[in-house]
């Protein structure tokens, strides 16, 4: 099952204009204007998971084929 690093997640999420990632309380996030996403830290495996990764797009209402071509 394909899968993305934690620094790859980070990158595209600055390219699509978000700050951080900042210390929340039980996970890290970015943040965009008034809009907040939870950044994952994997223990053990080093990537997210694809299925993880489609949970994290929800929160911006985008899909897996748009967050591709970035």
């Amino acid at each position: 099952m394909p899968s993305i690093s934690r620094r790859e997640l980070i990158n595209k999420f600055k390219k699509l204009g978000y700050e951080g990632p900042f210390s929340g309380g039980k996970h890290q996030f970015m943040k965009k204007g008034n809009q907040k996403v939870r950044i994952p830290n994997p223990h053990g495996s080093k990537d997210i998971s694809l299925n993880l990764l489609k949970e994290i797009l929800k929160q911006i209402n985008m899909s897996y084929e748009e967050w591709e071509k970035i």
